[in-house]
């Protein structure tokens, strides 16, 4: 059975995104998810793990009245999204490679975002 290997990104809605980071990085040295591709997001020994506040209106998340999204790394995408819908959850698979990895989308039984991404390029973790 396919599992999720461990939280790729933690996505949540702020009034100003900067300043909230700068606080996560000043007082507990969880920097934010950079501008590029080319410059590593917060690593730990598990890997990266993407902090990243977004404007309070962001259409990122879907409905805008959820405040945040999960993201979980997964070891082989296609495999999990194929094991998700043969249990009837409906998953949607982006189309585009990104050069840190693959993404897909679905939603829990309450609604909430999830975000499935399978590293690659940027990021092999």
């Amino acid at each position: 059975m396919e599992r999720v290997q461990g939280i790729g990104g933690f996505f949540f809605r702020a009034k100003d995104p900067k300043k909230l980071a700068g606080w996560y990085e000043a007082n507990l040295g969880v920097t934010s998810v950079p501008g590029n591709y080319d410059t590593p997001p917060w690593r730990t020994s598990a890997g990266t793990t993407v902090f990243a506040p977004f404007k309070e209106d962001t259409s990122y998340f879907g409905d805008r009245r959820l405040q945040w999204m999960i993201n979980f790394r997964v070891r082989d995408l296609d495999k999990m999204v194929a094991q998700l819908r043969e249990r009837g959850i409906a998953v949607e698979v982006d189309s585009e490679v990104y050069p840190n990895g693959r993404f897909a989308r679905l939603s829990d039984p309450e609604g909430n975002p999830i975000q499935l991404w399978q590293p690659g390029g940027n990021d092999p973790r």
